[in-house]
């Protein structure tokens, strides 16, 4: 006698056994309770709150006709054969002929877009079972490859389209953030909302497995190996998919099939790929893409990169990627970021914040009106850069990890030694307690006053090395960033002066307001504080608001008011010049802050009409009779000062964020105030239309096209004439401009121009400032003949 305790006889009687007891409802598989009380059916995606309404719906027809529904998929699935191989064109009452041998076919369905490969469905799973046990198919003379089809979850029918996830907008992402204790939980909850969801890793997942699916097909052996963001511990929503065709194995089945007699005919019959130039196998990639790939479209090779590449979007998933056949390097590269990533739970959230904070400041991605920017690559590293050289260190440099690598980690590609450790837990421990919010103000102290041209950030070394060391090879540039591995690659070579200094003041101003207590405490009033506000553009800057953007301009000191040039009224002059005539933005006097003061001399801004009315006279809606800028200051300039000079008041001691920021704009002096409309994209496609313009100037005129900013007036007014020479019925931003005087004595003297806009800044006027940010500058240093000041390359 069992003397366990496991379930006893059944208990028979005269009718029978007892029929097995109903399960309460909540047991049902496809229910889980909620956490506050509560159910949830997985499948129907209902909520009931409470048993009676749970056995309900599961006894409704909904659920029912869902069950129903994914009984008859899975039996489906069971019954189905994934085919592929055969030859394109094939028709599907051939593929039902042919798998007709092994059992009555039910249904084939093809690949209506590319005719890749088709699901043949059978009436009885024992038929599948039959053709899935032969070894080898052929149809026409081709080999066909059959497997069982993928069994998948069931997911209920759906009106969304997709899987695609729409990125967090800056005001939720604010509002986010703004919840957080501190910066430090901040930056925690930022990788949060920025990393993959694991429904976006796992379409990515299904994308790289359809591809080498269908790669393998016309390359036997090849690998699909994904890269870069996707996989590297730093991906964010809508980042590319970065993949490597290895046709290594390929190439050695090719050369082995040559040698045998009677190899079939394939679509590398009459190519060789040991000898094929990479321009000819990036052609062969694109066209199994265009081809064979369901969804791929807007396939384009790309042979002149510097690692060429075939780059493609696919439709459904929304995602735009690169293929590439000569990139091994990239694998390494990846695998060494994620390391870095496991390594210390710090280096993630720091990464994260510094790249987001780059991109809205303009300095990375592609804005409308940026040059050549920093990738998120060398973001990335430079972030890496950064922590090994910390005291003590939070990574440790290259040189050490390969010290620390294995035998089975010890690999040589294109000759640079990319030995490292795979496994984090094998790296020494940290002994750096430094916060991450404490690391991000470092970070932004470091940088501010580096030497970037002068010294070469080398992660082998985990040091700045001299320019000499960094060996003949390596391309010296603005930034000098040295990849881990390939030592004569400069990963930040395509930087311009113009954004490596920009870079520099971006990070002086972030630095500078990472001292304060506007990032470090909470806000009381629900304004934007810690990364909240450090993501702003302009915002970091004194005097910024938390809807305003900040652009500084620092002024030549000493100069004299008499010198031409050289008041602060002319400065404001030369401000009115480059919005007007320059840009052809519509102003109008501001409403000063203080009494009106004595008008500015030079040159004034034009009105603007009120209601978007087209002006008389001027096709471009741009006034004729110029009118002058409100101008106030807040308190009156000594006798024979310019104002450019001005003293700065003591800063008496704050203990609030919000009287830190009154303080810090009482420092400032309000000369001048605009009102703005900008009724063009003035700020996209400038530098081919110059290009276009300097190659048609006739002989007789300058090779720069004369002075620049006449020149830059031309590029303007081609797009406006591009556009259309009649004013629209709205503006495309309103904004309101104002003009301060800040520094003096042993500060350096600079003009803080505000901007405004209204209603809240969305993406359109953030591409305008970015722009205005490192346009402005230098087209006022040319108006006032301040020294060279070539207008930037937007």
């Amino acid at each position: 006698m069992d003397g366990g305790g496991g379930p006893g006889p059944e208990l028979v009687t005269a009718a029978g056994p007892s029929p097995a007891p109903e399960l309460p409802p909540e047991a049902d598989p496809d229910v889980e309770p909620l956490p506050r009380g509560g159910f949830r059916c997985r499948l129907c995606q209902v909520a009931a709150a409470n048993r009676p309404s749970l056995a309900e719906h599961l006894r409704g027809k909904k659920h029912q006709r869902l069950r129903s529904l994914r009984a008859e998929r899975r039996a489906q699935e069971q019954r189905s054969l994934f085919v592929s191989g055969f030859a394109r064109g094939t028709a599907a009452e051939e593929l039902a002929a042919y798998f007709g041998a092994f059992g009555e076919v039910a249904a084939v369905v093809m690949d209506k877009e590319k005719g890749a490969y088709a699901i043949v469905e059978l009436r009885e799973a024992m038929s599948r079972e039959r053709a899935l046990a032969q070894p080898q198919h052929a149809l026409a003379g081709r080999s066909l490859r059959v497997r069982p089809r993928e069994q998948k979850d069931f997911a209920r029918p759906s009106p969304g389209r997709g899987a695609h996830r729409e990125p967090l907008g800056a005001g939720q992402l604010e509002q986010a953030l703004c919840q957080a204790k501190d910066v430090d939980a901040q930056m925690e909850q930022l990788v949060g909302l920025l990393e993959l969801s694991e429904g976006e890793r796992r379409l990515r997942h299904l994308l790289v497995a359809l591809f080498q699916e269908v790669f393998s097909e016309f390359f036997p052996g090849c690998s699909v190996l994904p890269f870069g963001s996707s996989v590297n511990g730093f991906d964010a929503h809508g980042c590319d998919l970065d993949l490597l065709l290895d046709l290594e194995p390929t190439k050695s089945l090719q050369s082995s099939a040559r040698r045998s007699p009677g190899a079939e005919e394939s679509i590398l019959s009459d190519i060789d790929l040991a000898s094929a130039s990479p321009p000819e196998l990036l052609e062969l990639v694109a066209a199994v893409l265009r081809r064979c790939v369901p969804g791929v479209r807007r396939v384009r090779a790309v042979p002149t990169a510097r690692r060429p590449v075939v780059k493609f979007s696919h439709k459904q998933s929304a995602l735009a990627g690169d293929i590439s056949v000569d990139n091994r390097l990239a694998l390494h590269n990846t695998r060494f970021l994620r390391l870095c990533g496991e390594a210390d739970e710090r280096v993630r959230p720091l990464g994260y914040a510094v790249r987001l904070w780059a991109k809205q400041q303009g300095l990375a991605g592609n804005p409308a009106g940026g040059g050549p920017l920093l990738t998120n690559y060398a973001l990335t590293l430079l972030v890496l850069f950064f922590l090994q050289t910390r005291s003590p260190p939070v990574l440790p440099a290259v040189a050490r990890l390969r010290e620390l690598a294995g035998d089975e980690d010890r690999v040589v590609v294109a000759g640079w030694d990319c030995s490292f450790p795979q496994d984090a837990v094998l790296l020494e421990p940290s002994a750096n307690s430094e916060s991450p919010s404490s690391l991000l103000a470092e970070f932004f102290r470091v940088f501010g006053d580096f030497d970037f041209s002068g010294r070469v950030l080398s992660l082998r070394e985990g040091r700045a090395l001299p320019l000499p060391e960094a060996g003949e090879l390596f391309k010296l540039g603005s930034i000098n960033l040295q990849d881990p591995f390939e030592l004569s690659h400069n990963v930040a070579a395509n930087v311009t002066e113009k954004t490596a200094w920009r870079l520099g003041h971006c990070c002086r101003a972030a630095a500078k307001y990472c001292r304060s207590l506007q990032y470090r405490c909470k806000s009381t009033k629900g304004r934007g504080w810690g990364l909240a506000r450090l993501f702003q553009p302009g915002a970091v800057e004194p005097g910024a608001g938390a809807a305003s953007f900040l652009i500084s301009i620092p002024v030549p000191a000493p100069r004299c008011p008499e010198e031409p040039g050289g008041g602060f009224k002319e400065i404001c002059a030369g401000i009115a010049f480059v919005l007007h005539d320059v840009l052809r933005c519509g102003c109008a006097p501001g409403k000063p802050p203080k009494q009106l003061g004595a008008p500015g001399a030079g040159q004034s801004l034009p009105e603007d009409p009120v209601g978007g009315k087209e002006p008389p006279g001027d096709a471009t809606g741009v006034e004729e009779e110029p009118l002058q800028a409100a101008t106030a200051s807040k308190r009156s300039q000594p006798d024979g000062m310019d104002g450019a000079a001005l003293p700065r008041a003591k800063r008496p001691r704050v203990n609030s964020p919000e009287q830190e920021e009154e303080e810090e704009e009482k420092e400032e002096e309000v000369v001048a105030s605009w009102s703005c409309t900008v009724w063009h994209r003035v700020w996209t496609g400038r530098r081919r239309l110059r290009r276009q313009l300097l190659h048609g100037a006739s002989p007789e005129e300058p090779e720069e096209g004369g002075d620049s900013l006449e020149l830059e007036q031309k590029v303007s007014e081609a797009i406006v004439q591009h556009e259309g020479a009649a004013r629209p019925p709205e503006p495309l931003l309103r904004f309101e401009a104002s003009a301060r005087l800040a520094g003096g004595g042993r500060r350096e003297p600079r003009v803080l121009l505000r901007l405004t806009p209204s209603p809240a800044p969305g993406p359109l006027f953030r591409d305008f400032f970015h722009f205005l940010q490192a346009f402005l500058p230098p087209a006022l240093r040319r108006r006032l003949g301040w020294g060279p000041g070539a207008a930037p390359q937007s």
